[in-house]
């Protein structure tokens, strides 16, 4: 009967200035940060998705092109080390199409994406279109953009 009344731990809001990222700065850190809510976006973990996150900028695995570039086998691995042990060849697949579609729809790039977007809610739109990506993954990606688009309409 415990359980019946137990309250659900929020999860832990994460920022790109908490991963020593800015966004707005350049196509690296804002694929980065991609990359982070990808993995953060999905039902594990943040703990998990965070260390998973470290291996791939450390293996510099960090670009739409490095991903794909990567086997089957080694993409599973590198998902296994950080923590994903029964989810980790649905993830890889989930990686390898939306690099795939990042790269043939917007030429791997993220600020393609969005100075083609008129506002934010385009550019959920668009991200939600690559695979894997879901209404939480955007609103994640979402909260560095916010003053991307305000400068565009001063």
């Amino acid at each position: 009967m415990k359980d019946k009344y137990r309250i659900a731990k929020p999860r832990p809001r994460h920022d790109a200035a908490d991963f020593d990222l800015d966004v707005l700065s350049g196509e690296d850190d804002m694929f980065r940060w991609f990359l982070l809510t990808f993995l953060l976006g999905k039902p594990i973990q943040s703990s998990v998705a965070v260390r998973t996150w470290k291996l791939f900028i450390e293996q510099k695995v960090d670009l739409p092109w490095a991903i794909l570039k990567l086997s089957d086998r080694q993409l599973v691995s590198l998902l296994h080390r950080g923590g994903y042990t029964r989810y980790q060849y649905v993830m890889a697949k989930a990686l390898k199409t939306c690099m795939d579609q990042l790269i043939k729809q917007y030429d791997g790039s993220l600020y393609l994406m969005m100075d083609s977007s008129e506002n934010e809610d385009e550019l959920s739109k668009r991200l939600q279109k690559l695979y894997g990506v879901g209404p939480k993954t955007a609103e994640i990606f979402l909260r560095e953009t916010e003053e991307y688009f305000a400068r565009r309409v001063e």
